[in-house]
């Protein structure tokens, strides 16, 4: 028969100090009977670690203040979310599917011809204006407004087309 460890009697007179003094910090009959429990807790798990010829009760007391301090220094970057509005505030949408949609409208852009191509690059990502890619094409504005038009119609038709695919239903593109 193993030998029982000291502390199976030197605890249990201890709680109803610790209570008092957990009830001192927290005003609170619950919280304070939580921190009771917590201490007595991490006392046994470092049972190993008390002298003998010390104060527990001082060891104790040690553990619950340290204990309650930690929990306050914890709970004071909590915040209460009973209806979940900040943790909805939090979630982002997941960024591969951007990148996603990014990559299929370079893949259109790339498929268009030349002369629409280059147009829509210059006005959709460069932000020139009509009369800007219009002189750095080399053609009237009319003819830019045309290519652009054009231009955007085939990419709409190729990322709608894209769009009815089983494994791409659901997803909005981005044009």
């Amino acid at each position: 028969m193993t030998e029982r460890h000291p502390f199976h009697n030197l605890l249990p007179p201890q709680t109803r100090a610790l209570k008092q003094f957990a009830l001192r910090l927290t005003a609170n009959d619950h919280r304070a009977e939580d921190l009771v429990q917590v201490t007595m807790l991490k006392a046994w798990a470092k049972r190993d670690s008390f002298k003998p010829d010390t104060n527990l009760r001082a060891w104790l007391f040690t553990i619950l203040r340290n204990t309650f301090y930690s929990d306050l220094r914890k709970y004071r970057r909590e915040v209460e979310d009973v209806d979940g509005i900040r943790a909805a505030a939090l979630c982002e949408e997941p960024r591969q599917d951007h990148v996603l949609a990014l990559k299929e409208l370079v893949s259109a852009i790339v498929g268009l011809p030349q002369k629409q191509r280059k147009p829509i690059v210059l006005m959709g990502a460069y932000g020139f204006s009509q009369l800007e890619a219009a002189a750095a094409c080399g053609c009237t504005v009319g003819t830019i407004k045309s290519r652009v038009s054009r231009g955007r119609t085939t990419l709409c038709a190729v990322l709608d087309h894209d769009m009815d695919r089983p494994d791409r239903a659901g997803n909005d593109a981005v044009i």
